[in-house]
């Protein structure tokens, strides 16, 4: 059964889907209202699919009207952003309430490649189209807000299930350097931080402050990524995974002292800290190991 839409939300949740269970739990607890979309109208959620070629106007009338909307699909190139916003803002330009803020999620890979330190004011990379769409709604009219997420765990995602998907053998553990991550409990509150105290056209970085070594995570995590390669691979496929075995290998060969290993020696390394001091919180969930 399809949920009715209320006529005015705190928040409208674009695409319910990981963050939402998340998300939503943490509204309730603040009674802060919300409405949240799917593409199937699913688990009382509102139905509603973005047709960036559509100028149908009776999509966007079913949505209620927010103080924030976001979005948690990515947009893609120039005009997806304004078309989305103007749809809405036509829908709704009888009400009174002003118009609505808006939060896009996006990857921390936005960000140019070059750099050793990534922050919030790093470049980004204008050739990838999920960026062109952020710049396009960062900048007026539209000022709306970007979150660069960096990895995301929690829930089902568990990243001892990561290491077989990077890398399988030797020399794959040997080219892995820096991982960083954010707990589905942090990106909530990094939300609704920003909902409450909506900075236009920033963008901003988001980790749970740590840079993590994947050497170090392995040697860690090895038996338990093999188990899980069994189960996701067959045996057969996973029976040559040797993590620990590889990583005290690569220690010896590159004269890795101990680990994790130095900063200097992990690449493209992520610093979050504008975002969480800005808004006076730091993450609660703040060492994945």
């Amino acid at each position: 059964m399809l949920r009715m839409a209320p006529s005015h939300v705190d928040i409208l949740i674009l695409g319910a889907g990981w963050t939402s269970t998340f998300l939503t739990p943490l509204l309730q607890q603040r009674g802060i209202t919300y409405a949240a979309t799917t593409t199937t109208g699913r688990d009382g959620t509102l139905l509603f699919r973005f047709d960036p070629d559509s100028d149908d106007e009776a999509p966007y009338a079913a949505l209620p009207r927010a103080r924030t909307v976001l979005i948690t699909f990515p947009l893609l190139g120039r005009g997806q952003s304004s078309h989305l916003v103007d749809m809405y803002r036509k829908a709704h330009s009888s009400s009174d309430d002003g118009a609505a803020n808006w939060i896009q999620l996006g990857s921390s890979g936005a960000f140019a490649s070059d750099a050793h330190w990534v922050t919030s004011a790093t470049p980004v990379d204008a050739s990838i189209a999920r960026v062109v769409a952020e710049e396009e709604l960062l900048a007026a009219p539209l000022n709306g807000s970007v979150l660069n997420l960096c990895g995301l765990y929690g829930g089902a995602r568990d990243p001892r299930g990561w290491i077989s998907r990077v890398a399988r053998s030797k020399e794959q553990v040997a080219g892995r350097k820096a991982l960083h991550v954010v707990h589905g409990d942090d990106v909530a509150r990094a939300i609704v931080a920003l909902h409450e105290a909506f900075t236009p056209g920033r963008r901003w970085l988001v980790t749970d402050l740590h840079v993590y070594d994947w050497w170090d995570l392995m040697y860690a995590w090895g038996p338990e990524a093999e188990a899980k390669a069994r189960e996701r691979l067959g045996a057969e496929e996973a029976a040559g995974l040797e993590y620990r075995r590889w990583v005290r290998e690569l220690m010896d060969e590159q004269d890795v002292r101990a680990l994790p290993r130095d900063t200097k020696m992990l690449g493209r390394v992520l610093d979050g800290r504008e975002f969480w001091r800005h808004f006076g919180l730091w993450p609660e969930r703040g060492r994945v190991v």
